[in-house]
């Protein structure tokens, strides 16, 4: 068995690794029929369903690559992706369709596909053109994924053939995972971490995939105990909240979990019972390709990002975490159309700058000091501080603005803002604020909170003193808690 997919509806569908080998040869006859060549790109914009899965390995069987967005993305979020990578075809989810045609107007050649997420079926992607395979060489590029980073405009991590190999094959026997292994898949597919950790590795072992249309904090662990799953990927916001929501349940039977971003002991342990396994801490990022941290078997420290995953390399200087490897290779292509950013990302000997900071112990534990700055982990994804502050700047009511990271209980932390008006006579609303917000920025991105203020704290150079802002984000979220 190679896929499982659990419709919303609680039926299933499933394929044999023949049987979806076959629906890619399948599927690569009708991305040849929509235009689709070596060298051409696939955009996606779908939640977890079959096609999506289908549409990547023709892709790449093919010679192109897939630009995976977020299928809840934002008009304007969508278009700058499509803008960017000028896809020959196009794949949306039908009930969201309006707002991606809409976004695909600044690529009117582009073939576009409406997909019924929710039946799993793959008929709407298949077609007739002969399909001959071409040799594919492993620097060929097969995905584009966009990522926050300090800059305000998300930047295009190129990934290779060889890149979804390797990471394959190091996340595959660091999981010690074998044939009659299953995964259960409930974070979104168009993130690295189910593409990295979950379907790689699967792939490379021949393991199988039990797909969730989405995570469930309350379906959680029955539908592990229903797919008799044996192995897991989450973070740390959806884990606090399957303690939330959830309770025990009979039938589960993990053996190995991973899981990012530290968790309280108390909370680890509730977990480790209910899971049936002490789930083991990674650190990765879409650049390094697989985790290049990970802890080991046996017995896992809660509060440790892990050692060096066998295969990788990875230094820590003056507290910050380099990862080393080869580009195209171990580690990401580059940036997309971007040389000036892929050449300052990297050290002048060549180690990739994480911008993390951590440090190690005497057992060649990490430890997680903090990140950059202007990047906030929201609920295991990427945030860009900068492309929030830009958002807001350009309310027309608005003169400037600034946004840190707040703690929160259960996505880790979350964007608050701080805005001086253009007008102090006539300030915006915070209603007015949100709206502006909610049009322009996916989810994540949102800001909890939006502070007036009649101007922002500087430096004597200029520059907006954010720590004195997180300081007050801080102390206003002890006053509310």
């Amino acid at each position: 068995m190679f896929l499982v997919f659990e419709r919303p509806d609680g039926t299933t569908a499933s394929w044999t690794y023949e049987q979806f080998d076959a629906a890619v040869g399948d599927v690569a006859a009708g991305l040849i029929q929509r235009g689709v060549t070596p060298g051409s790109s696939v955009h996606l914009a779908l939640a977890n369903t079959p096609a999506f899965i289908a549409l990547w390995l023709a892709a790449n069987r093919l010679g192109a690559w897939i630009v995976p967005s977020d299928p809840m993305g934002k008009g304007p979020e969508l278009a700058d992706h499509i803008e960017r990578t000028r896809p020959k075809a196009g794949f949306c989810a039908a009930d969201r369709a309006d707002v991606y045609h809409r976004a695909a107007v600044c690529c009117p050649k582009m073939a576009i596909t409406e997909v019924n997420e929710a039946d799993g079926s793959l008929s709407l992607l298949t077609g007739s053109a002969r399909v001959d395979w071409p040799s594919i060489d492993l620097r060929d590029r097969a995905a584009v994924m966009f990522t926050s980073g300090t800059t305000g405009r998300p930047k295009g991590v190129e990934i290779t053939q060889a890149n979804y190999a390797f990471c394959g094959q190091i996340m595959a026997e660091r999981a010690d995972l074998a044939p009659d292994d299953r995964q259960l898949v409930v974070l979104p597919l168009f993130h690295a971490n189910a593409q990295y950790y979950s379907f790689a590795s699967a792939i490379w072992a021949g393991a199988s995939v039990a797909l969730m249309p989405a995570f469930s904090a309350r379906g959680f662990l029955s539908q592990a105990a229903r797919h008799q799953a044996t192995c897991a990927s989450l973070f740390a916001a959806p884990m606090r909240m399957i303690l939330a929501r959830g309770k025990p349940v009979d039938g589960v039977g993990l053996r190995h979990c991973w899981y990012a971003q530290n968790v309280a002991d108390d909370q680890y342990e509730t977990l480790a019972k209910w899971f049936g396994c002490r789930p083991r801490q990674l650190y990765g990022m879409t650049e390094t390709i697989p985790a290049v941290l990970t802890e080991p078997p046996g017995n896992p420290v809660p509060s440790s990002m892990g050692q060096v995953t066998p295969g990788c390399r990875v230094a820590v200087r003056g507290g910050e975490m380099l990862v080393g490897g080869e580009p195209g290779l171990t580690l990401f292509a580059g940036y997309l159309d971007d040389p000036e950013t892929t050449a300052a990302s990297f050290t002048t000997d060549g180690w990739f700058r994480t911008g993390d900071q951590a440090h190690v112990d005497a057992d060649g534990r990490h430890y997680f000091d903090g990140r950059h700055s202007d990047v906030l982990k929201v609920a295991g994804e990427n945030v860009s501080v900068v492309e929030v502050e830009s958002v807001l700047a350009s309310h027309p009511a608005v003169l400037e603005a600034a946004v840190v990271g707040a703690p929160d209980p259960i996505r880790d932390e979350v964007p608050v803002a701080f805005v001086v008006p253009a007008d102090p006579a006539r300030p915006p609303s915070e209603d007015e604020l949100a709206s502006w917000c909610q049009e322009r920025l996916t989810k994540a991105k949102l800001p909890r909170s939006f502070t007036l203020a009649e101007e922002l704290p500087r430096t004597s150079v200029g520059k907006i003193r954010k720590f004195l802002l997180r300081q007050e984000a801080n102390a206003s979220q002890e006053a509310t808690t």
